[in-house]
């Protein structure tokens, strides 16, 4: 537990039972086969990241209440009091119950903001009636994981994922592989908050109008994934693991262009990530879009690579004024839920 989880705490009465969740955001890093061309489709490869979170309570009321401590917050209240009446229906638990949105990811961004406002809200109400349901259950129940199973898994576990795609019974995709992300990786996140990427049915719309991508292209994206970045990562050898995010977002990127605009989302995103990717040509970075986007990542060896490389992009006037930069560190552990009558405990 990092002084972030010790900031996190309850801030109702002390004579009050609060069941807190604080959530953890990823980074898509690209889907698999998303046109199912062996009859299985998307596949997902995702990694968690340190401070990026949603972060909320619940406790006990005389009638149910629902607040927002930010505007950010205050936006998804109408979709959290629409996750507290499903997960009363399928459960059968009824009593009236205050919840408090402290902090939401920033929406259709790349973080998977609307999937850990559901996990965080459906894992504080299990906790809270005392009821034995797996992360994978809540989601399904509240309507996540149609896609990529990424946010799902990492809300238990943390860590470099690769999920198998959802399957016919529509539950969220099982997890392949959960790899520790390298400690001295760092991740440079790029935002564009101007920008939103796609989500929800204009997500659904958009790969449907997309040309189904060829199985020799699927076929080289697992091949990059399975021979480079996992074995990258587990191994911790940089080269292969960036040359294979590198290819990945490569195929990627031209196959949903069309759809999104061109290869990344936000222009302005887009330059400054290929100027990372020509100033890290001796040093190698993995550099590309989480999701439809706006968000860009590049991912470098260590702490002081990626301030170089910051500090130089913004000294040689690279970095558009719109854009937000932060540096991060992957994430091996999952949401950290407290209840007041129980110790902390990490996913």
């Amino acid at each position: 537990m990092n002084s972030a989880d010790l900031a996190f705490a309850p801030r109702h009465d002390l004579g009050i039972r609060t069941v807190s969740v604080s959530a953890p955001g990823r980074l898509h890093l690209g889907f698999l086969d998303p046109s199912g061309s062996l009859g299985r489709a998307f596949g997902s490869l995702g990694v968690v990241i340190d401070s990026f979170t949603t972060e909320l309570e619940l406790s006990a009321s005389p009638s149910d209440h629902l607040a927002a401590d930010t505007p950010a917050a205050e936006a998804e209240l109408a979709r959290a009091a629409a996750h507290l009446s499903a997960l009363r229906q399928r459960s059968g638990c009824h009593a009236p119950l205050a919840l408090r949105l402290c902090q939401v990811l920033p929406p259709h961004a790349g973080f998977g903001s609307g999937t850990q406002l559901a996990t965080a809200i459906g894992r504080a109400f299990a906790e809270w009636h005392g009821l034995d349901v797996s992360t994978a259950t809540l989601a399904h129940w509240l309507g996540r994981g149609l896609r990529s199973g990424i946010g799902i898994a990492g809300f238990d576990t943390g860590g470099l994922l690769l999920d198998g795609g959802p399957g016919a019974d529509g539950l969220p995709a099982p997890l392949l592989s959960r790899i520790p992300f390298p400690e001295d990786w760092r991740i440079i996140v790029v935002q564009d908050p101007g920008h939103r990427g796609l989500s929800g049915g204009a997500e659904k719309n958009a790969i449907a109008a997309l040309p189904p991508l060829p199985q020799t292209v699927a076929a080289d994206i697992c091949h990059q994934v399975l021979m480079r970045v996992l074995p990258g990562a587990a191994s911790e050898e940089f080269a292969p693991f960036a040359a294979g995010i590198n290819r990945m977002q490569q195929l990627l990127g031209e196959h949903f262009a069309p759809a999104q605009g061109g290869v990344f989302t936000s222009l302005a995103v887009g330059r400054l990530m290929q100027w990372f990717a020509d100033a890290s040509r001796a040093n190698g970075a993995a550099i590309g879009q989480s999701s439809w986007g706006p968000t860009g990542f590049a991912i470098v060896q260590s702490e002081t690579r990626a301030q170089l490389l910051v500090d130089a992009a913004r000294a040689g006037g690279h970095v558009d004024p719109a854009l937000e930069i932060r540096i991060v560190t992957g994430r091996n552990r999952g949401a950290v839920v407290r209840d007041r009558n129980a110790p902390p405990r990490t996913r």
